[in-house]
């Protein structure tokens, strides 16, 4: 008898705070400490003064261990002291959902919305919900969203009807700021690093790169100076990296930096990238002919392994 599959959501939740280990620690162990949730990744940027925590797990384990996350950061994180280069709204800044495994993008849209209503209702934070999740069109685009970040969202939320909340009032938390959650494909974050102090040069490259400005389609790209790297950064979102790959945007950033005369010192990925993203990179820089994922050992040796196992059932 073939056994249940197991039914797999991620979520990825950013948190503004990435310069006091305590806190962030506090923010890993509250997730964890859900029975059935995998922690799988906790990174911190002192530049940008941000956390992103990648976990995953069955969907109601996923689901209490994002509202223990959340809680754990409304009570430790004051933006009224906060300082970072990225663009920052909340205390728990975004909150993701996506499906992994034998869950579908609906279901995902159903938990993110049960944990907004959660995170409203018993800690009075109000919610944006956001991308597939989203109840307004204007409140789709995560950009928008967070435009004129905590303190200029607090200023506009009693004039700009637009900015009202999902759920809650149209106000503010006073120290945890107000929160997007929903749920969306997977991406990838992928920032680029030039070995240059002029921001107006990264500034210049990501305008020439997002989607919005002219760019390539499903990129979201913004500059910052990483003042304790000594270099600044094109930061970017692929949104679809299945129709705008990595490659392609490494590419485009390389040609624009060699107009200002500018290397590429390094890039990062943010959190965890699939599989196919970076075997995508490999074939196109290694100009591999008829390959695939099923030439990778580790997959190759899983799919044996799987039908062995399927064969004793």
């Amino acid at each position: 008898m073939a056994k249940n599959r197991a039914r797999i959501v991620e979520c990825i939740p950013n948190f503004s705070e990435g310069r006091d280990p305590g806190v962030v620690a506090a923010i890993a162990d509250a997730i964890s400490s859900v029975d059935g949730v995998y922690l799988l990744r906790t990174e911190s940027d002192v530049d940008h003064n941000r956390s992103v925590v990648t976990f995953a797990g069955e969907p109601g384990a996923v689901a209490e261990a994002a509202f223990r996350g959340i809680a754990c950061a409304v009570e430790r994180i004051d933006l009224t002291r906060h300082v970072g280069q990225h663009p920052r709204m909340g205390a728990a800044d975004v909150v993701p959902f996506v499906p992994i495994e034998d869950v579908t993008m609906a279901e995902c849209v159903e938990l993110s919305r049960r944990v907004a209503e959660r995170v409203w209702s018993e800690l009075g934070v109000p919610v944006y919900l956001y991308e597939e999740s989203a109840l307004l069109p204007e409140h789709r685009n995560l950009a928008d969203l967070r435009r004129g970040q905590f303190e200029g969202i607090r200023d506009a939320l009693g004039s700009d009807s637009w900015r009202a909340p999902d759920l809650g009032e149209p106000r503010v938390h006073p120290t945890a700021g107000i929160t997007a959650i929903g749920a969306r494909r997977p991406l990838v974050a992928y920032n680029v690093w030039l070995g240059t102090t002029d921001v107006a040069i990264a500034r210049k490259i990501a305008r020439a790169v997002r989607h919005t400005s002219g760019g390539l389609r499903f990129v979201k790209a913004l500059a910052f100076e990483l003042a304790s790297r000594g270099v600044v950064q094109v930061s970017m979102n692929l949104v679809d990296y299945r129709r705008t790959p990595i490659h392609h945007v490494f590419e485009m950033v390389r040609r624009e930096a060699e107009r200002y005369g500018v290397p590429i010192v390094g890039s990062e990925l943010i959190g965890l990238v699939p599989q196919d993203a970076l075997l995508a990179a490999a074939e196109f820089y290694l100009r591999l002919n008829e390959f695939d994922a099923s030439r990778v050992l580790e997959n190759r040796l899983l799919d044996a392994m799987s039908a062995d196992a399927a064969e004793d059932e």
